[in-house]
């Protein structure tokens, strides 16, 4: 009687989110969305509010450049050579629903007696924004409320 063994391969799941931090997964890369997306775009100004390493912060600059979330500009300080500044392009603005959600989840989570340490506003009503899960018809929906279809290519 012959042998027979069997391989298993253990394959990941495909899907979005893997995706989507292999662009911005790292501590340092959703610190400089946060920094860029609250008006600070020079790399001095952002090294200084992240506390990312000067390297590392380089790098990610170049990651976030390369994967399309940030556009540089030159600027020149008189007297001083040409440096580049850092803008979120669409892609990277559309990165804003799920920077609320990370402080949502933080603000509610990991928070002191000291309270919440930015609340972000509506600039036209001034009330605080949260994230929310909406389905395409418009109903807000829970953790509890959803069902995920995993679709195998």
């Amino acid at each position: 009687m012959a042998d027979f063994v069997v391989h298993t391969q253990t394959m990941a799941r495909t899907c979005s989110i893997a995706g989507t931090l292999e662009v911005v997964g790292e501590r340092w890369a959703l610190l400089v969305v946060r920094e860029v997306s609250l008006g600070v775009r020079r790399f001095a100004g952002i090294q200084a509010a992240t506390g990312a390493p000067p390297a590392v912060l380089s790098a990610r600059l170049r990651d976030l450049v390369a994967a399309g979330v940030l556009e540089t500009r030159a600027y020149q300080e008189p007297g001083a050579r040409s440096r580049l500044e850092y803008r979120l392009t669409d892609v990277g603005r559309s990165l804003q629903p799920v920077l609320t959600a990370l402080k949502d989840w933080g603000d509610a989570h990991l928070c002191d007696e000291r309270g919440v340490p930015v609340v972000t506003r509506h600039v036209d009503c001034g009330a605080a924004v949260h994230a929310e899960l909406v389905c395409a018809r418009g109903h807000v929906v829970g953790p509890r409320d959803l069902r995920a279809e995993v679709r195998i290519p």
